[in-house]
C-alpha cells in the first residue's frame, strides 16, 4: 500500500528499470536456445556446408551430442550455486554501502562475458557464428547473413549492459530512493498495516487460519505494555531457516513449476517439426510455433498476476495445478518428432503442438509470478528480502533439475 507523500513514478523510470534487469538474466540463454541448429550443425562437421544445411533442414543435423541438453544444464548449475550463496551471504555483502551494487553488477558482468569470447581460438567457430547464417532469422530479415548473424549474438550484450545501467541508475531516482530509504521503519509500519489488514478481513473478530492466530497474538502483546514507553524494537536478523519453513510449499511448487518446463523445453519441443509438406511454414514452424510462441504467452501468463493472484496462500490448490503440468511432458513427447525409435506419435498434427504449447506456457508464467508473489505474504516484512533470495535459489534449482530430466525424457523417445 502506497503512502500519500510517497513520489511518483516518473515516466515509469523504475518500472521499465526493472523489466529490464529481469530480461538480463536470461536473455543469453534464450538467444543460444533460439540458435541450436546452427549449433548442431557445427557439431556435426559440417564446416562450409553449415549454411546449405540450415537451409535446407530447419531443425538441423541430427542431435548426437545432446546440445540441447547439455546447453540448457550447463547454463543453468552456474545460477543455482550462485544463487545459493546469494541466499546465505547476500546479508553480509549488505553491511557495506557497496555490497549490492557489486554483486549485481558482478553477476550481469559475468553474463557479458558469455556470449562472446574475449579472442578468437579453436572454438572460436562454435561459440560466435559471425561468420555463418543463422537460420530463419537472416533469410526473414531481408539482410546479409553475417550481418544478421553479428546482430543476433551482439543483442545479448547489449541488453546486459542497459541491466548494469538500470541498476546503477535505480538509486539516483527519486522514487527508488524514497523506497530504499528507511527500510527498518517503513518494515515495522509495514507489518502492523499487514497485520491489521489480516485481521480486519476475518468474520466475528475470529481469525481463519494458523497465521492470523499468531499475527493476533502478536498484536495482543503489542498492546500489553503501556506502563514504560521504551525504544521501538527493531525487528531481529531474519533466519533463513525459519523463512524456509514459512514458504517450502510455495518453494516446492516453483521447483516443479521449472522442472517440467525445463525437461521438455527446449531438449523436446525444439525436436518438433510440421507434419505439412517443405514449403515456408513448415521451415519457421519450430522457431515460430515454439520458441516465439513460448515466450509471448510466458509473457502473459507472468502479466497475469497483475489483475488477480489465484489461487492465494492459503489454498491447497496450487499444488495440485503445479502436478497438473507434469502432463505435458507425455503430451510433447508423443507430437511430431521424427528422431524417435521407441515412442510412437500420437498427435502428428500442427495443431496439437500449438494449442499444448499455448498452455504450457501460459501457465509457466502464471504460476512462476504467482509463486514469487505469495511467498512474501507467508512472511513478516522484515523476512520477504530472505524470502526473495530464497525463492530465486528455488527457482534456479528448478531449472537445473528440469534439464537434467531431459536427458532421460529425450533418451525415451
Amino acid at each position: 500500500m502506497a503512502r500519500g507523500d510517497a513520489p511518483r513514478d516518473s515516466y515509469h523510470l523504475v518500472g521499465i528499470s526493472f523489466f529490464i534487469l529481469g530480461l538480463g538474466t536470461l536473455l543469453p540463454w534464450n538467444f543460444f536456445i533460439t540458435a541450436i541448429p546452427y549449433f548442431q550443425a557445427r557439431l556435426a562437421g559440417a564446416g562450409n556446408s553449415t549454411a546449405r544445411i540450415l537451409s535446407t533442414n530447419h531443425t538441423g543435423p541430427e542431435d548426437a551430442f545432446n546440445f540441447n541438453n547439455w546447453v540448457t544444464l550447463l547454463s543453468q548449475l552456474p545460477l543455482l550455486l550462485f544463487t545459493l550463496l546469494n541466499s546465505f551471504l547476500y546479508q553480509c555483502l549488505q553491511c557495506s554501502p557497496t555490497g549490492q551494487p557489486l554483486r549485481a553488477a558482478g553477476h550481469h558482468a559475468l553474463h557479458l562475458q558469455h556470449p562472446l569470447p574475449q579472442r578468437p581460438g579453436p572454438g572460436w567457430d562454435l561459440c560466435c557464428p559471425c561468420h555463418a547464417p543463422v537460420h530463419g532469422h537472416s533469410s526473414a530479415g531481408g539482410v546479409d547473413a553475417e550481418t544478421s548473424a553479428l546482430g543476433y549474438f551482439i543483442t545479448p550484450c547489449v541488453g546486459i549492459l542497459m541491466s548494469i545501467v538500470c541498476y546503477l541508475s535505480l538509486p539516483h531516482l527519486k522514487f527508488a530512493r524514497y523506497y530504499l530509504a528507511n527500510k527498518s521503519s517503513q518494515a515495522q509500519a509495514q507489518e502492523l498495516e499487514t497485520k491489521a489488514e489480516l485481521l480486519q478481513s476475518d468474520e466475528n473478530g475470529i481469525p481463519s487460519s494458523p497465521q492470523k492466530v499468531a499475527l493476533t497474538l502478536d498484536l495482543d502483546l503489542e498492546k500489553e505494555p503501556e506502563s514504560e514507553p521504551d525504544e521501538p524494537q527493531k525487528p531481529g536478523k531474519p533466519s533463513v531457516f525459519t523463512v524456509f519453513q514459512k514458504i517450502w510449499l510455495t518453494a516446492l511448487c516453483l521447483v516443479l513449476v521449472f522442472t517440467v518446463t525445463l525437461s521438455v523445453f527446449p531438449a523436446i519441443t525444439a525436436m518438433v517439426t510440421s507434419s505439412t509438406s517443405p514449403g515456408k511454414w513448415s521451415q519457421f514452424f519450430n522457431p515460430i510455433c515454439c520458441f516465439l510462441l513460448f515466450n509471448i504467452m510466458d509473457w502473459l501468463g507472468r502479466s497475469l498476476t497483475s489483475y488477480f493472484l489465484w489461487p492465494d496462500e492459503d489454498s491447497r490448490l496450487l499444488p495440485l495445478l503445479v502436478c497438473l503440468r507434469f502432463l505435458f511432458v507425455p503430451l510433447f513427447m508423443l507430437c511430431h518428432v521424427p528422431q524417435r525409435s521407441r515412442l510412437p506419435i500420437l498427435f502428428p498434427q500442427d495443431a496439437y503442438f500449438i494449442t499444448f504449447m499455448l498452455l504450457f506456457a501460459v501457465s509457466n508464467g502464471y504460476l512462476v509470478s504467482l509463486t514469487m508473489c505469495l511467498a512474501p505474504r507467508q512472511v513478516l516484512p522484515h523476512e520477504r528480502e530472505v524470502a526473495g533470495a530464497l525463492m530465486t535459489f528455488f527457482l534456479a534449482l528448478g531449472l537445473s533439475c528440469g534439464a537434467s530430466l531431459s536427458f532421460l525424457f529425450k533418451a525415451l523417445l
